[in-house]
């Protein structure tokens, strides 16, 4: 009977299942490779004998090392927008608890995870010279955008910002606050302290509340 049981226990994996596991190992490999080789000189021959499959498996999954790379992207881009909304869940928006968590998430992405930023540096002037790819690789990190954009939308609502202050456009200035200062940190570190991000946020909040207020004084 406890063989028989055992047998159940050890059930194979649904055909979703393995699918996600080997995107899952593919997507683990190219980060490891990537960061080896840089963008240019990783293959996709190596990702996925890396991974333990073969290249029809890498195509079959992601089309080609370009798609491999901006899942990558765009995966970095959700788990960066999953942690400040946690933050902003635990402290609330506009604190200083909140402004210094998003400060130290800031400084892990510069100083911890060092391979990723040259790696999106590289994508990009790729695709800036490659003109076909700025498409698919907006297509690509739209979802990460929507996310910030939703995150964006909750923290102006509770602000009583304007209908003229889109979140579309605050999350793209939010967003490229971040890689900025990202960016700025690994060229003079002491140019950007820990808590240089969650300030900017709290000027770029604290002038769109002051707008929203200036608007209505000026409307009665």
């Amino acid at each position: 009977m406890s063989a028989e049981i055992d047998e159940s226990a050890r059930r194979r994996p649904t055909r979703a299942e393995a699918k996600a596991r080997t995107r899952r190992l593919l997507l683990d490999a190219a980060a490891r490779v990537f960061a080896r080789k840089g963008f240019a000189g990783a293959s996709v021959e190596e990702i996925a004998e890396s991974a333990g499959f073969s290249i029809g498996a890498l195509y079959s999954h992601f089309g080609g090392k370009e798609a491999l790379f901006l899942a990558l992207m765009a995966e970095r881009g959700l788990g960066r927008v999953a942690e400040a909304t946690h933050t902003l869940e635990r402290h609330g928006a506009g604190t200083g608890e909140t402004a210094a968590e998003l400060g130290r998430l800031l400084v892990h992405t510069a100083d911890e995870d060092t391979d990723f930023a040259p790696l999106q540096a590289e994508f990009w002037l790729y695709a800036v010279r490659n003109p076909h790819v700025l498409d698919t690789m907006a297509t690509a990190l739209r979802e990460p955008h929507q996310a910030l954009e939703g995150l964006i939308g909750s923290w102006l609502a509770e602000r009583g910002a304007p209908p003229e202050v889109g979140a579309a456009s605050v999350a793209s200035v939010v967003a490229a606050l971040f890689q900025g200062l990202v960016r700025q940190r690994r060229i003079a570190p002491d140019s950007v302290p820990e808590e240089l991000f969650g300030q900017a946020l709290i000027w770029l909040f604290t002038g769109i509340g002051r707008g929203a207020a200036a608007t209505t004084a000026d409307q009665d």
